[in-house]
């Protein structure tokens, strides 16, 4: 990352998601995990169609892995106490 906050996105990937200058993305953060989505001109109905199927996707890879759903409420319900304890201080 540059002293911008400029991150450089490869061209293998520019290529595969059809990214060329002055695309526009969604910028997602958890933890040390940071997620680009590319923004199209699109419907709220679309845009949130889309996350789901992101997120289905990504509950087989980590089904894949082992974790089960209640790993997942687990980490929810740690990360809302830390963040909550965070506030408070």
């Amino acid at each position: 990352m540059s002293s911008r906050g400029q991150v450089v996105i490869p061209q293998d990937i520019r290529e595969l998601v059809g990214a060329t200058e002055g695309t526009l993305f969604s910028v997602m953060g958890m933890g040390d995990t940071v997620i680009l989505k590319k923004m199209e001109p699109q419907t709220k109905e679309d845009f949130f169609r889309e996350l789901d199927k992101f997120a289905h996707e990504q509950t087989k890879r980590l089904k894949a892995m082992g974790f089960k759903e209640e790993d997942l409420w687990k980490a929810v319900e740690r990360e809302r106490a830390r963040h909550s304890k965070q506030k408070k201080e």
